[in-house]
């Protein structure tokens, strides 16, 4: 966000925080919160910069389009390992998935 927004929002009353303070993660699920969002992060631009619908995607990791969408999404149900297998399957390469893992530092 940017100072001048975050004046304005503060100057109105509002208070401003990470997500983690207003969920109250520990820092360690909020590491795992920061590893997902990269990773799947990663998986999008990968599938995007090499042309694969999430349907080339599915099909790449024997699964479904609605799969590759929850990946994509984040959402809970969706396993680290399958992330990461995605990313894979999308044609990243090693250091493209180092490059996810250390975008959380």
């Amino acid at each position: 966000m940017k100072a001048s927004k975050l004046k304005r929002l503060q100057a109105a009353g509002w208070k401003a925080g990470s997500a983690a303070e207003f969920l109250g993660l520990s820092g360690q699920e909020a590491a795992l919160v920061d590893l997902k969002l990269a990773l799947v992060t990663a998986v999008r631009a990968t599938r995007r910069k090499r042309g694969i619908s999430q349907i080339d995607l599915a099909q790449r990791m024997r699964s479904s389009q609605s799969r590759i969408a929850k990946i994509e999404a984040g959402d809970a149900s969706v396993s680290l390992d399958l992330i990461v297998r995605a990313l894979i399957a999308a044609g990243a390469s090693q250091k493209d998935v180092q490059r996810a893992f250390i975008a959380i530092g």
